[in-house]
């Protein structure tokens, strides 16, 4: 085990039995071809259970709606690169020479990728309740603090409803510009609703963002939220 490995094992509060295991699980395949990707699928597949299993057990009158966009909250992207960036991950990963010139370490994808992976190898190395425990106690503040279930309905779904309940026209989503190179590009959208002069700006590092963020504007230029 590397020597940074041993000090995350420390972080994580579990002594590997194999200790190739979590060195595989901090090396991204920028750095040959002996990586951590087949441990991120499994990790995945295993966070997604515990977290299931987690707001099964608290919500008992959830629908089941609420419960999947609960989770996708939960084990986004987003929020696995929040975590990972608390337990400092960036200082244990190995990449290759391209991607530390391009500041991969502190990367969402590469972050969040790499923190599935520790799961996936807590579980080869522990077994299923290593696992469970680790992400428990990771995921403890936020299980903790659940949002509503109309707080989860994304931006774009507000717009629409609220447009709904007043009879009027969907909105209409175009990408103005995007710019930048493929791995971190930037897009710029317009939102506008059909038949009026309402319309809004959004910003985002894919466009799917970018039109969250003009329809969240929108929202706001209507009084909707």
């Amino acid at each position: 085990m590397t020597r940074a490995a041993q000090d995350l094992s420390k972080v994580l509060d579990h002594d590997f039995r194999n200790p190739e295991l979590l060195d595989f699980a901090l090396t991204h395949r920028s750095a040959g071809s002996r990586n951590n990707e087949r441990l991120e699928f499994l990790g995945d597949a295993i966070l997604s259970l515990v977290i299931a299993e987690a707001l099964y057990r608290q919500l008992p009158s959830a629908t089941e709606g609420e419960l999947s966009r609960l989770r996708a909250t939960l084990v986004r992207q987003e929020t696995l690169a929040e975590i990972a960036r608390g337990l400092e991950l960036g200082e244990y990963l190995t990449l290759g020479s391209g991607e530390l010139k391009s500041g991969g370490f502190r990367r969402d994808s590469i972050l969040s990728d790499a923190l599935e992976a520790i799961f996936g190898a807590l579980y080869m190395d522990g077994g299923f309740e290593a696992a469970r425990q680790c992400i428990a106690r990771l995921f403890a503040e936020r299980l903790d603090s659940l949002p509503s279930a109309a707080a989860l309905k994304d931006p774009k779904t507000r717009l629409q409803e609220y447009l709904q309940s007043r009879r009027v026209a969907l909105p209409e989503y175009e990408v103005l510009e995007a710019r930048g190179q493929a791995h971190d590009q930037t897009f710029r959208v317009q939102c506008r609703i059909p038949g009026t002069e309402h319309s809004s700006h959004g910003q985002g590092g894919s466009r799917r963002k970018a039109e969250q963020d003009a329809a969240q504007r929108m929202l706001a230029a209507l009084g909707g939220e």
